[in-house]
């Protein structure tokens, strides 16, 4: 395998994941207090052992990419975007080489096309902190070739739950598709404790509808706006942490999700997803 190129298909179906990516550079740096993001840095660690084989690509669904229609990134050696602000010096010096996939980009560009979803490759595009923050715990080595993919800046949920659906044939090739977002994101409401009881309420009903047959699933997420605190836990108009759910939910299919981390961290529950 050459560092662009993607090996052959295997017969191994990879999961579909929701994972949260943390505050910024947060694992790279001191925080006050000490060991807040400790919980959620162990467990991304222990993504790739919980796989049922490595991964031949990633495809990232990051909440740090919108654009007015769905977009793939398709260079070789894409760069980092250091898409935060106000860090130390050193978390702007963080480095993940990992290749890009232009051939997988191609596949996933027809897979939206073909579903009737306006899509574009986009060579320049590099790589944005929603990818390489948490893919630094995942997979350190940065040996797996990764391609990114956009929300959609309407943020309608059927769209992005019908993305996923398009894609999902990518798994049984052995490509893992995440979902890199945060399943609460409001950020007024991170170290207020009267933000608590809201995210626990909303994580709860979170949890549950992942957990539902995939049918009232995807009906759910579709209408989560009316879901317990909605709008205190994603904003109307900045919901684009919890719409990469939507594209690992689509992506799913008929598999069935489960709760695989959850932690209250700034006084907010967090909370991560697997399909499959």
């Amino acid at each position: 395998m050459t560092n662009a190129s993607v090996s052959p298909p295997d017969s191994t179906t990879q999961p579909v994941l929701f994972i949260p990516h943390g505050a910024g550079p947060c694992f790279f740096m001191d925080w006050n207090p000490p060991g807040t993001w400790e919980g959620m840095a162990g467990f991304l660690k222990g993504v790739a052992a919980s796989l049922p084989a490595r991964p031949r690509a990633i495809l990232m669904v990051s909440a740090h990419w919108r654009t007015p229609g769905f977009r793939v990134s398709a260079g070789e050696y894409p760069e980092l975007i250091y898409d935060y602000h106000g860090f130390p010096d050193h978390t702007y010096e963080l480095t993940y080489p990992a290749p890009g996939a232009p051939a997988l980009a191609e596949q996933v560009d027809r897979l939206l096309s073909q579903a009737g979803l306006a899509s574009q490759r986009d060579t320049e595009r590099g790589f944005d902190h929603g990818m390489f923050v948490p893919l630094k715990l995942m997979f350190p080595e940065a040996d797996i070739p990764v391609v990114q993919l956009s929300l959609r800046d309407d943020l309608d949920p059927a769209a992005h739950l019908a993305a996923g659906e398009a894609l999902a044939s990518l798994r049984d090739e052995g490509v893992l598709i995440v979902g890199s977002g945060m399943s609460f994101h409001n950020m007024r409401g991170y170290g207020d404790a009267r933000f608590t009881a809201p995210s626990e309420a909303f994580d709860d009903w979170l949890t549950q509808t992942v957990e539902a047959e995939p049918d009232r699933r995807h009906a759910a997420l579709g209408d989560w706006a009316r879901a317990p605190h909605a709008p205190q836990c994603h904003p109307p108009g900045d919901e684009e942490h919890l719409i990469p759910l939507m594209v690992a939910a689509g992506a799913a299919g008929k598999d069935k999700g489960r709760k695989i981390y959850s932690e209250q961290v700034l006084k907010t529950q967090l909370s991560a997803y697997r399909f499959g």
